[in-house]
């Protein structure tokens, strides 16, 4: 693939990507996380890694760290953007502990894990892919079980019922708490 290829292909990637967050997050009422989800994204490191490293199948962070063991984007992008559990990872005891996620963090990732299932697997997106790949990619040591409880609670929510149905959950989740 040639630069200008990979350039565009991830600069239209990363755009998708913001634009159905931003849908999904309005649509809970939460605007500044639609608003300003990922503009980490636009920085040096992790923009020039996710150009080098583009393939438009998936993260450029998965390619980024079989090359070097590591991936320098991921590191600047977890410690910068709150809808991550691990950015919400603390050594309180001396040991690594998951702290619980705010509400509209929460959601927000939400909202990010369906926007990436549905960039990355295009038309063969379904409601089930977000599901699935929490499923078989997520170590629960990384996230609350609070917050691990809620996100199992949506994603299953959009498996069984539909993006409405799990929009209108979310929903009564923020007015109710």
């Amino acid at each position: 693939m040639n630069f200008f290829y990979r350039l565009f292909g991830h600069w239209n990637t990363v755009r998708k990507h913001r634009r159905e967050v931003r849908r999904l997050c309005f649509k809970c009422g939460l605007y500044w996380q639609g608003l300003t989800h990922d503009l980490s994204k636009y920085s040096p490191i992790e923009f020039f890694n996710g150009v080098k490293y583009y393939s438009g199948k998936q993260s450029p962070h998965v390619s980024e760290r079989k090359e070097n063991g590591y991936s320098a984007a991921w590191l600047h992008h977890k410690a910068h953007n709150k809808h991550h559990c691990d950015y919400w990872l603390d050594n309180i005891t001396g040991e690594t502990e998951s702290v619980e996620m705010p509400r509209k963090y929460l959601i927000e990732m939400v909202c990010d894990r369906v926007a990436a299932s549905k960039c990355y697997l295009g038309e063969s997106y379904t409601d089930r892919a977000p599901r699935d790949y929490y499923l078989s990619h997520f170590n629960e040591g990384r996230i609350h079980a609070t917050s691990r409880y809620y996100l199992h609670l949506f994603l299953f929510e959009l498996a069984e019922n539909g993006e409405e149905g799990m929009l209108q959950l979310i929903q009564s989740y923020l007015k109710n708490n």
